[in-house]
């Protein structure tokens, strides 16, 4: 099938370019600066003056809330929306410029998705406007929580309140001051079918027993002010009606949530990349070795040419998986989703891995992005379940089209 960008999405990346040109690109010093004070001040973890003050910048250009799904009112399906998150991932934080940025979209879509009116005035509304950020917790630090079945904190029903008591980690968004509440992944029924054990509760940041214990760093990088962290929740009491859609649904609802981040995910992946890929041959161009033009040597044409065939071939999966999506929901698209989720981040650090080695030992230095780019992109082969499990399940169904005479699938 085409993907070809109708005139309202052309419109947009057009848009969405020039916005990149004239703020972003710019105010990668500043941003750098700007941390390096907050860190000098004694408040790394605060936000970013240059974000902040950019937020109002894409408002007024109204690049905000791209992704907000067309099925629910928003402008964008996801196959329209993804050429524009691909522009956003060129550069890590730019995301959150136009309130485009993980884990707020992902929980804002469950909230669209699975919440009642009032949890959707209490929390979406304020978390719709930038006014807070939010924090989506399930994996736990005890258990392989690759295996989301395997998660062991509890939230049990005492009244008219949940008790909830666990230890989460990789938490992403719980050390930022802004967090005001978390989705909680938890068991409300240990004797239940295994897919139906678990449920999901909104938990207010400030409620009585939550601590974060200490923020994650991530090859080096913490990732401030939005970081990830470790975080106990410690016989936490809230209401019952802060329950998402139903004991044993929370399952179901991780399921639908994860479709679309990884699409979005995905495509900020293609991005970083294309960024990456420009690095490379700029610098390639630009330096000298052995007497000639590094992109003179041989070594360079093959690796420039394998990253834009790798590049423009996940893009199309993407796209095609995007297509399935707002054609049939996440479910149709379950195997194209696996693929992507396995292909982009292995693909995207190979082409930054090469831009890091075309670059020297600059490469390896903040004085390019593209060390943090590829910490960034490494941790997404974990984000959303490992490889691992995406190849696992991707065997089964391909293994399932090819069955064999008496029954079984073929070895």
């Amino acid at each position: 099938m085409s993907f070809e960008y109708s005139e309202k999405v052309q419109s947009l990346r057009t848009r969405l370019t020039a916005f990149m040109d004239e703020h972003i690109y710019p105010n990668e010093g500043r941003w750098h600066a700007d941390l390096a004070a907050n860190t000098a001040a004694g408040r790394r973890w605060t936000p970013i003056p240059v974000i902040e003050e950019l937020k109002v910048k894409a408002k007024a250009a109204g690049l905000w809330n791209l992704w907000w799904p067309a099925s629910h009112g928003g402008a964008l399906t996801n196959l329209e929306y993804a050429p524009l998150c691909e522009i956003m991932g060129r550069v890590c934080w730019a995301p959150e410029v136009f309130n485009c940025s993980a884990p707020d979209t992902g929980n804002m879509e469950t909230l669209i998705r699975y919440a009642d009116e009032a949890q959707k005035a209490q929390w979406l509304v304020p978390l719709s406007e930038g006014r807070i950020r939010s924090c989506f917790a399930m994996t736990e630090p005890d258990v392989a929580s690759s295996d989301a079945t395997n998660i062991e904190s509890s939230i049990v029903c005492d009244g008219d309140h949940y008790v909830i008591n666990g230890r989460k980690w990789w938490s992403s968004g719980a050390p930022d001051p802004r967090c005001a509440f978390f989705i909680f992944m938890g068991k409300t029924d240990t004797s239940a079918p295994r897919h139906i054990q678990q449920s999901m509760v909104l938990v207010p940041r400030d409620a009585a027993g939550v601590t974060v214990v200490l923020p994650l760093n991530l090859f080096g990088y913490d990732d401030a002010p939005h970081g990830h962290a470790e975080v106990t929740f410690e016989n936490v009491r809230v209401p019952v009606t802060n329950l998402l859609l139903g004991e044993g649904r929370g399952f179901e609802i991780a399921q639908g949530r994860l479709g679309p981040g990884r699409i979005h995910h995905c495509m900020r992946l293609v991005g970083q990349a294309e960024r990456a890929l420009e690095l490379l041959c700029k610098r390639a161009q630009s330096r000298v070795a052995f007497g000639k033009r590094v992109s003179e040597q041989g070594v360079w044409h093959e690796r420039i040419a394998e990253s834009r065939i790798m590049i423009d071939s996940a893009r199309l999966l993407v796209l095609q998986a995007a297509h399935r999506i707002d054609e049939g929901g996440s479910k149709s698209a379950r195997n194209e989703i696996a693929m992507i989720k396995v292909l982009l981040p292995t693909m995207a650090c190979k082409v930054i891995d090469w831009a890091i080695q075309v670059h020297g030992g600059g490469g390896m230095s903040d004085d390019f992005p593209l060390a943090y780019m590829y910490a960034w992109n490494r941790t997404l082969r974990f984000a959303d379940g490992p490889d691992e499990v995406h190849r696992a399940a991707i065997a089964k169904w391909e293994l399932a089209r090819h069955p064999i005479p008496g029954g079984g699938a073929a070895a």
